[in-house]
């Protein structure tokens, strides 16, 4: 099997320092397992996306030598996959309209006793499941995965960093959108759907995207597409202790500084080095990516 990894940005601003731990950290395994490396520009969320990021990203992923080995890929232009995934769903009776907006399900929950953590997953109760009496005469808004219910809801995997992982999805995130209610498609269905149609094997990306595993899993799942093997990367963050964002000011990535970008990025990663072109730097950090240990190697999920 040949490694196929990607990096998938949202064109949301230009990339900062965390975004470019995960997209070099994506770049160095894929070179370390002399794979391919692809860019995706996530950009199905066409109201949050700015004109002309995907190019700014473009342009500082090549300032620091992080070439793709294809040209990038656009989710806006891939709803007709989308689609045929859904109607796959349909087909299987795993997907259901939902006619609930988010403070009819916070208010479900509130009735249930169930309070919602900082940060926490807005959990779906089940309301317009359809042996619950579906769309109560209400006009569908939304699309649903079903998740399996009691022990069949808890999910365990493995990460490369992270180690064993498990979930509840009933519990954790309960049925989930993956067409939204502005008749967008959700990033779950098409981030699974993206990597099965590019044929990737391996997924590198941000430790705050790892609950997100377990949906993409299943969905993998529900579709009868092949599993992945993930790893997440440590986050950067802020000084008051926050994930680094675009949202909380975070400033873009210097390319007239390409070697010092670089050099703070693998930092986080625990690649510590010195060289004189980014060339250099690159070359030496993809072997030392390859002994930081079996795991990040790949160990005995990838031979």
């Amino acid at each position: 099997m040949r490694y196929v990894g990607r990096f998938a940005p949202s064109p949301t601003g230009p990339l900062h320092a965390g975004s470019l731990v995960a997209a070099l950290a994506s770049w160095l395994d894929a070179r370390s397992h002399h794979g391919q490396w692809l860019l995706r520009i996530e950009d199905v969320d066409t109201p949050r996306c700015v004109p002309g990021a995907d190019a700014i990203i473009v342009q500082q992923l090549n300032a620091l030598g992080l070439t793709p080995d294809a040209s990038p890929v656009y989710q806006s232009q891939r709803g007709d996959l989308y689609q045929a995934a859904l109607d796959t769903l349909i087909a299987k009776n795993l997907a259901y309209p939902c006619a609930c907006t988010r403070a009819d399900i916070a208010q479900a929950n509130a009735d249930r006793g169930m309070t919602r953590s900082r940060h926490g997953e807005l959990i779906y109760p089940g309301t317009c499941r359809p042996e619950n009496g579906g769309l109560h005469g209400r006009q569908a808004r939304a699309w649903r995965l079903r998740v399996p219910q009691g022990a069949a809801a808890q999910w365990h995997w493995h990460d490369r960093r992270l180690g064993a992982q498990t979930q509840a999805l009933d519990q954790a995130v309960g049925d989930f959108v993956i067409r939204r209610a502005d008749g967008l498609w959700a990033y779950q269905l098409a981030v699974v759907v993206d990597d099965a149609a590019q044929h990737v094997t391996h997924v590198v990306r941000g430790e705050d995207l790892t609950d997100n595993t377990p949906r993409q899993q299943w969905l993998q799942q529900c579709l009868g597409l092949p599993p992945l093997v993930y790893l997440h990367t440590p986050l950067v963050l802020d000084a008051h202790g926050e994930k680094l964002s675009k949202q909380s000011g975070a400033h873009p990535i210097d390319i007239t500084r390409p070697l010092d970008e670089l050099h703070q990025a693998g930092q986080v990663l625990g690649i510590t080095l010195n060289a004189s072109t980014v060339e250099h730097w690159l070359e030496r950090a993809s072997l030392a990516w390859g002994d930081l240990n079996p795991l990040m190697r790949g160990g005995k999920l990838f031979p």
